[in-house]
């Protein structure tokens, strides 16, 4: 009795484990330990913040070299093919610059250092010489000498106001706050206003915590009175000399004439400044007082517009070289479908030291790649191929994404399911993420499973809601980081993730590791969250058997965005019926999908064909990666062809600026400057492309031809 007993349970042990070798723990399961405290491990991520940011390392110099040949050995540590792929592009650096000031014909001139100050302390001090001097990547070369004139903002709207206040900006150097819009764009309005030169400062009133008695760092997060915020002031994306093709060894390259002349890059010379360089020029400029908002810090001098009476002296000279940059490529090839993509990128050059911009994105990269190492050691295989990519050259145009995405366009137009961008992850409290629509649910979802590192009693998702952000999910207009390509460009679905918003030492010497671990990120525990929910995401894409996307969502986004531009110009003679005919058919597309899926779903017993229902999945998973691609179209944008996007895409004068239907806004507002019948027809037009690229997307999404 006791041996048949026995016998009985070890079959039924027998039988479970062979069970349990063929039904493994589902998907959701190991979902759930990728966010669990065992797997995370902030001592990991701040060990890589650490070594990544120990020199300075913008693009093409060795130190970048180095930072790449560590993320790839961490890569091919967590047992992923790892692989560096190289392409040779043109990048600037300052040959020479320098920048005086003469306040009025009766005083000595001032000649400007230029130079950040190195903080007693700083444990940096012995590489602060690596530090490329003060410069606007990609800004003309020359030397002007004129008036100053106040700009506010620099942006299009600002030159009206001195319009209409009677002040000539022609044949003036104009003086600049950062903040509202692109560096580039700064620049490139005081050309198209008439000015020679451009001066781009960081007003205390905006990085320097308002002035008055106000610490800065190292004692404070602020930007010191001599910190500089160097960028790039090119408009394109990607290699200058290669305008929609990959710059590999020996390709066409056009020459720095036609580069000149493609309206991409500034026609006047410019330099950023520091706060207290802008302030000894502004208290050099008469004439009438500027507008309150127009003013600075509470202590800073009374900011009048000028012209002058104080002359700037502006000399800058660019060295140009074709420099060689490196991505860093790690792939985790998917078990059922190797041939769909979901791609994780961050980019790894910085303009000095990078702690936030971009490595503290770089950082939790790594945590995500040494995270699904340890659940393929539990496990654990992808349905779908996942791509971890470290891009290079992106501080100076989004290059090394850009030259990847145009090498392999038809593959991923093919492929990619969707692109999730993180670049600065952690600039402090408070999660923010934007994408387009059909990824809101699943955002929503993932930072309703991640605990808030700032308060353990909620969710990430209920810190967001609290925080009264309207929209909660931003859209990915502006073309201010590596998802540019893959969405603007072939139109794969894309996310942007990151925790904090601005943070005051950006592009300066002072972005450390010291500045991380005192105020951006003490405990590393933002940087464990951002993982979480960047991984987490990623995972649901790469191995639910439905693609979690919602075109619901999509169709009411661009309904609202239609109704705002209709209302905007309700007195003219412009229909919109065709985009809302267009969308309602989206919206009807959406439904009918989400029916079909559900059919699927609940098709019963073992008798249906299990392979038959596998290419309806396939099918119906094609149809939702697809639709994104309908909203792109062939010619591109009205003098910005490289983006194709139809409804997210870069406003014309602000490169950062998020908007929907880009080209009916700027006929929009071409057509309010014109105020001629060709204007407004050409804003007519543009609603008819929108309508037919939204229908095209309908269309895709039935998966039925006409």
């Amino acid at each position: 009795m006791l041996k048949t007993t026995a016998a009985v349970f070890l079959a039924i042990a027998t039988t479970s484990f062979f069970v349990l070798l063929s039904f493994p723990p589902p998907k959701s399961y190991y979902h759930s330990l990728f966010i669990s405290t065992s797997l995370s491990d902030n001592v990991s991520i701040s060990h890589h913040l650490y070594t990544l940011t120990r020199r300075p390392h913008v693009a093409g110099s060795q130190a970048n070299a180095e930072a790449a040949s560590y993320v790839l050995t961490t890569l091919a540590a967590c047992n992923m093919e790892a692989r560096i792929v190289s392409y040779e592009v043109l990048l600037i650096y300052p040959d020479s610059r320098s920048l005086t000031l003469t306040p009025s014909p009766s005083e000595p001139p001032i000649i400007f250092d230029l130079k950040q100050e190195i903080y007693d302390g700083d444990p940096y001090a012995d590489v602060a010489d690596e530090v490329l001097p003060t410069f606007h990547a990609y800004a003309k070369s020359g030397s002007v000498a004129g008036q100053v004139v106040y700009v506010n903002y620099g942006r299009v709207e600002d030159y009206q106001t001195l319009k209409e206040m009677g002040i000539n900006v022609t044949g003036t150097v104009v003086l600049a706050r950062y903040g509202e819009i692109y560096r580039g764009d700064i620049v490139m309005n005081a050309f198209d206003a008439g000015a020679i030169g451009a001066l781009v400062y960081t007003d205390r009133k905006d990085y320097g915590g308002g002035g008055g008695d106000v610490n800065w760092f190292p004692d404070d997060k602020w930007m010191p009175p001599s910190g500089v915020q160097v960028g790039t002031v090119y408009k394109g994306s990607g290699d200058p000399t290669t305008p929609g093709w990959a710059s590999t060894e020996g390709c066409e390259r056009v020459s720095v004439e036609e580069v000149e002349s493609s309206g991409d890059v500034p026609l006047i010379p410019s330099l950023p400044i520091s706060a207290a360089d802008g302030e000894t020029i502004m208290r050099s400029i008469g004439g009438e007082i500027a507008k309150d908002d127009w003013q600075g810090s509470k202590d800073a001098p009374i900011y009048r517009v000028g012209p002058g009476p104080g002359v700037v002296n502006l000399n800058y000279k660019g060295k140009q070289v074709i420099a060689t940059i490196q991505n860093v490529i790690g792939v985790i090839e998917g078990e059922e479908e190797p041939d769909r993509f979901v791609i994780l990128g961050n980019h790894r050059d910085a303009w000095t030291f990078g702690a936030v911009d971009p490595n503290s994105g770089t950082a939790t990269l790594l945590e995500v790649a040494q995270r699904l190492w340890k659940l393929q050691r539990k496990g654990w295989k992808p349905r779908r191929t996942i791509i971890l990519c470290n891009w290079d050259a992106e501080e100076y145009g989004l290059v090394g994404s850009t030259e990847w995405v145009e090498e392999n366009r038809e593959l991923l137009a093919s492929r990619a399911v969707a692109y999730l961008n993180v670049d600065c992850a952690i600039t402090g409290a408070g999660f923010h993420a934007s994408a387009t629509p059909q990824l809101d649910d699943l955002l929503k979802q993932a930072a309703q499973q991640v605990q808030d590192p700032d308060n353990s009693s909620q969710t990430i998702y209920e810190q967001w809601v609290q925080s009264g952000a309207s929209p909660l999910i931003g859209r990915l207009g502006g073309a201010g980081s590596d998802y540019a390509a893959f969405l603007q460009h072939i139109g794969v679905p894309a996310a942007d993730m990151q925790f904090g918003t601005g943070y005051p030492v950006y592009h300066s010497m002072y972005d450390d590791y010291v500045w991380m671990e005192k105020f951006g990120d003490p405990m590393f525990r933002r940087h464990v969250a951002a993982a979480s929910v960047w991984g987490l995401v990623a995972l649901r894409l790469a191995d639910e058997e439905f693609l979690p996307f919602n075109y619901h969502s999509y169709a009411f986004e661009v309904q609202k965005r239609a109704e705002d531009l209709e209302n905007e110009i309700s007195d003219k003679d412009i229909t919109f019926s065709p985009l809302f005919k267009s969308i309602e058919e989206l919206s009807e597309a959406a439904s009918k999908i989400n029916s079909q899926k559900k059919e699927i779903k609940e098709a019963k017993g073992w008798t249906s064909m299990r392979r038959n229902d596998g290419v309806k999945v396939r099918e119906l998973n094609d149809r939702l990666m697809m639709t994104e691609r309908a909203f792109t179209d062939r010619d591109g944008l009205l003098r910005m062809p490289w983006y194709k996007h139809l409804i997210y895409a870069p406003s014309r004068h602000n490169d950062y600026g998020s908007t929907s239907f880009p080209g009916i806004g700027d006929a929009i507002e071409n057509a309010k400057k014109l105020n001629t019948a060709e204007s407004w027809n050409l804003v007519q037009h543009e609603v008819w492309r929108v309508a037919r690229a939204v229908r095209h997307a309908s269309l895709v999404l039935n998966g039925n031809l006409t």
